[in-house]
């Protein structure tokens, strides 16, 4: 299933919901006044039993709660989730980002020698140990997350606003301790993030070694949507294709197979001594190529950033300077 969170037009309360094709959304919360419906948040601690009768309801479509997908605003699959993190799971982001700027300077250059030591410098590049050693994260923001079609203001401290093209899974199940042959059933779905970042104030508080903090921690930073996949109908989450487009352009083309810390990995890492609750998110880190950092490229006002993942949907949102 393809699982929304939704407003009818001319509501303000939030409605839980599932994607019939691309054009109809099932109302679940008015096909079902059970409790299991009155949020996204409350679905998925019904745990199988409640994915069950979603299934029921979604097979019956009863036409007098389905509804446009056009007549709809459909908002964060978990408007506010109980925890958000992310990591930094493909290598090859963590190495462009390192060289993305020495890397336009020598293109611009067309110096040869400038050419030939920045290729010696890229082949020679190692991923810093800490990244082989073990999974890294941060804890994000879980106030600041906004919904596809969503405009993102970006602050006013910022010059440089950028987007990071990520698959997010969604935990299903409490969990402490979890084994990592385990943690795939602890895994509800997945959706699409977008991380977006002020890179220069992230880039003068990254020397004081705590992680970010306002480079990423600003209204709506944190884009979800435009639904939930649950596990079971999305398949393999390591074969998916990735794509950014900034204005129709595609700016990223890339796949979801070269993640080195898998979910698994993940979640058995961030349970050690540490419970993990159903409706937390955790972000897979931006797939290589995923961001302007990596191109040296950033976003101007106005901009609109489409992230598409194959059997997930696109994720879309205009960026405005203050």
């Amino acid at each position: 299933m393809r699982l929304v969170t939704f407003r009818p037009a001319g509501s303000d309360i939030d409605r839980v919901g599932a994607l019939l094709g691309d054009d109809q959304v099932l109302d679940l919360s008015a096909a079902d006044a059970g409790p299991q419906f009155s949020s996204m948040l409350a679905l998925i601690e019904g745990g199988e039993p409640s994915l069950e009768r979603a299934r029921k309801l979604c097979a019956e479509a009863a036409a007098g709660h389905r509804m446009a997908r056009s007549g709809v605003t459909l908002k964060a699959p978990i408007p506010l989730p109980p925890q958000m993190r992310d990591s930094m799971s493909f290598h090859l982001h963590i190495k462009q980002c390192a060289l993305s700027f020495a890397k336009k300077a020598t293109l611009e250059s067309g110096d040869p020698q400038q050419i030939a030591e920045y290729e010696a410098r890229e082949a020679s590049f190692q991923i810093p140990a800490i990244y082989l050693r073990q999974p890294v994260y941060y804890k994000a923001n879980r106030f600041a997350v906004s919904a596809t079609g969503d405009d993102i203001h970006w602050p006013a401290y910022s010059k440089l606003m950028d987007f990071e093209l990520e698959l997010a899974c969604v935990v299903g199940r409490r969990g402490k301790d979890i084994p990592k042959a385990d943690a795939p059933n602890h895994i509800f779905g997945f959706t699409i993030f977008n991380d977006f970042s002020a890179r220069d104030a992230q880039g003068i508080e990254m020397e004081g070694r705590l992680g970010p903090a306002k480079g990423k921690d600003f209204d709506g930073a944190n884009a979800l949507g435009p639904c939930i996949v649950t596990s079971d109908e999305l398949g393999d989450p390591y074969a998916l294709r990735m794509q950014a487009r900034v204005n129709g352009e595609t700016w990223c083309d890339a796949s979801s197979s070269t993640m080195h810390w898998r979910f698994d990995d993940l979640i058995a890492h961030i349970s050690q001594a540490e419970t993990l609750y159903p409706g937390e998110i955790i972000g897979s880190g931006t797939v290589g190529g995923g961001c302007g950092l990596e191109l040296a490229r950033f976003l101007k006002s106005g901009d609109v950033v489409e992230l598409e993942i194959e059997k997930i949907g696109t994720l879309h949102n205009r960026v405005l300077a203050p």
